[in-house]
């Protein structure tokens, strides 16, 4: 059981959506329609920072100065072509993006390589992740569909 999900008894009860028409011609999915995640708000790492430092003895400047230097050696092993596993969060790796092609002598890394992704993948326990767990989905009601 995922330390954060039990000691500070994290749930998310609802994940609200929107129904979205695809309008990139080149996806097979064009014209189709999907869901997509309506995000609240986006939290700043200051506003983390002191959260965070509630829990503890120390400051929020203190913890933002350890998590610059956390997130430096991150990025450093990341671009190193490393996997970076943070306990009780998950991995981070980078990705690489590229069209297919059906002969591996033709492939050429500026004409093929679209770019890089970052992934992420949340903690496992026992096959499961605890941070997709107790999530339910919500019609958001102020979108007007198409």
């Amino acid at each position: 059981m995922c330390i954060f999900a039990t000691a500070y008894n994290i749930k998310l009860t609802r994940m609200r959506y929107r129904i979205k028409k695809e309008t990139k011609p080149r996806l097979s999915t064009f014209g189709k329609y999907k869901a997509v995640a309506v995000h609240n708000q986006t939290i700043e790492s200051r506003k983390l920072f002191e959260e965070a430092a509630r829990g503890t003895n120390l400051s929020g400047g203190v913890l933002e100065g350890l998590m610059m230097s956390v997130a430096e050696a991150v990025w450093r092993h990341l671009r190193n072509g490393d996997k970076v596993r943070l306990k009780e969060f998950g991995l981070l790796k980078l990705e690489i993006e590229s069209d297919k092609v059906d002969d591996p002598k033709t492939f050429r890394a500026k004409k093929h390589i679209r770019g890089v992704r970052l992934h992420f993948i949340p903690e496992s326990y026992e096959g499961t992740q605890a941070l997709y767990d107790g999530i339910t989905y919500e019609k958001d009601k102020s979108f007007k569909e198409e």
